[in-house]
């Protein structure tokens, strides 16, 4: 008789560009029901930015020159919340962009980010804004690995500038299929199951 794969040993190795999905019960309050964008990770540690929990500001309450934009503002994690971070679609067009993957890029001169901002040629389609970010010192992640906490995943260019936050961790587990799917129908408090 074969014993059944545990959901978690089917995990992919956790890498740059890669979408960490908190397991359904996580009880930290930063990475409840969370999707992590990897931007880094590596020997040093890793970073990202959780995708899918909005922050309590908004763009024009930090920038107030930003006054007419309508592009919410993102809750990256718990590392430096006075900073601000951006994933975008621009690549070249913004100097000093770092490709994470197929064509989603980090950071980059923010001069010329508010001059296309202010021309009214960026939109929310085209930058995603974080306050914070989440980090992981060396080997972190795959302890949490070892401990269930996190599945792993490809990105996908739309699950970064996806515009449902409050669907994301859903949708990607269930077109993770099989096992995943099932876990995505866990209800948040397990006494109610």
């Amino acid at each position: 008789m074969s014993k059944k794969q545990n959901i978690f040993d089917r995990n992919e190795k956790p890498a740059k560009g890669k979408i960490l999905l908190s397991e359904p019960f996580m009880l930290d309050p930063n990475f409840k029901r969370s999707v992590v964008f990897l931007c880094a990770h590596d020997e040093e540690g890793s970073l990202g930015f959780v995708l899918n929990h909005k922050a309590k500001v908004t763009i024009p309450e930090l920038f107030p020159e930003f006054d007419y934009l309508d592009i919410n503002l993102y809750y990256g994690g718990p590392v430096e919340p006075n900073t601000v971070h951006y994933l975008h679609k621009l690549g070249d067009v913004i100097p000093d962009s770092e490709l994470i993957t197929d064509g989603i890029y980090w950071s980059g001169s923010f001069e010329v980010l508010k001059i296309l901002m202010a021309q009214k040629q960026v939109g929310p389609k085209d930058v995603k804004f974080f306050i914070g970010y989440s980090g992981w010192g060396p080997g972190q992640i795959e302890d949490e690995l070892k401990e269930n906490s996190w599945f792993v995943t490809s990105a996908k260019n739309d699950d970064i500038f996806n515009d449902q936050p409050d669907k994301l961790w859903n949708d990607i587990l269930k077109d993770m299929g099989g096992d995943y799917k099932q876990v995505s129908n866990y209800p948040e408090n397990p006494m109610l199951n």
